[in-house]
């Protein structure tokens, strides 16, 4: 089930889009691109959140990606 944001389609696709750009600019494998990503997503709960709620929040969104990977060939 899709969740309501706060944050408009078009924001969220261009926001997408410009760290997509970043990766392919620097020709980043899968592996890199998602230590990249995992390293912003620590660095982002680590600074923006309050102690206390972080491992709730990184659970969370642990969970939600889980949920959000397909089981069927997307190539």
């Amino acid at each position: 089930m899709a969740q309501l944001s706060r944050y408009s389609d078009e924001l969220v696709e261009q926001v997408l889009s410009e760290l997509v750009s970043v990766l392919e600019k620097h020709h980043a494998p899968t592996d890199l691109s998602l230590m990249v990503l995992g390293n912003m997503v620590t660095n982002l709960i680590n600074t923006s959140v309050a102690p206390g709620q972080r491992q709730v929040l990184a659970r969370s969104f642990a969970d939600a990606l889980q949920a959000s990977i397909t089981t069927h060939n997307a190539h």
